[in-house]
């Protein structure tokens, strides 16, 4: 197994990154909130989950391995694959899913695309003993980056992101309205990667993570 993996940042895309690895460029695929800290050209190391099926080997990564864990543990879940343990994280961050777990909070846990009622139940069951209790305080969102306020002027919505938040299983009015609503917060970058080209795709990143927090709490 490959338990992590530590090089030069390649490239960023919506849906992961490539680590240079011996002179191996590794796609591995990962969350917005692990993205948003990536740069271009910057040393990164990723706690990784090598997932092996028939005709793929896919690599998994995130910047704790908390999140590694979890992601590991979504995946006993009947009927969470890796795709959609990915999909969870993307939504809630660890220790957000402990407490939706604890506390049996269906609602939370339906706002991940793909999870129904059925699908939130079953996790509540499965998961109650296997990810452990939550600390008691939920971390703070990190400065810079709101999804609280509404949009008072909608900007255009890049569409990457749009699509990256279709990907997940949003519709394209949620992932429109999301994107609308956090651009428009920041008031400082669009979206749309017409900064410097090697932030571009960062940027864009931190779009999607603060559009998928917007989309769980709404």
């Amino acid at each position: 197994m490959i338990a992590s993996v530590r090089g030069s940042v390649l490239s960023i895309r919506l849906d992961g990154v490539v680590v240079e690895v011996g002179g191996v460029g590794m796609l591995v695929h990962t969350t917005p909130r692990t993205l948003a800290d990536l740069r271009r050209g910057a040393e990164a190391m990723l706690h990784t989950s090598l997932v092996v099926r028939e005709d793929s080997l896919t690599l998994f990564g995130f910047a704790e391995a908390d999140e590694r864990d979890v992601f590991e543990v979504l995946q006993s879940v009947t009927g969470v694959g890796p795709r959609l343990a990915l999909a969870v994280l993307a939504v809630h961050s660890p220790e957000e899913l402990r407490v939706a777990v604890a506390s049996e909070d269906l609602v939370a846990l339906k706002r991940v695309p793909g999870i129904g009622q059925k699908g939130a139940q079953r996790m509540v069951l499965d998961l109650a003993d296997k990810i452990g209790a939550p600390s008691g305080e939920l971390p703070a969102p990190r400065a810079g980056r709101t999804a609280a306020a509404a949009p008072a002027a909608a900007k255009p919505a890049p569409s990457p992101v749009v699509e990256a938040l279709v990907g997940f299983g949003f519709s394209a009015k949620q992932a429109e309205d999301a994107v609308a609503a956090v651009t428009s917060a920041d008031g400082g970058s669009d979206g749309t990667g017409r900064a410097g080209a090697g932030d571009a795709a960062a940027d864009l990143a931190t779009t999607l993570r603060a559009a998928l927090r917007h989309l769980g709490r709404h």
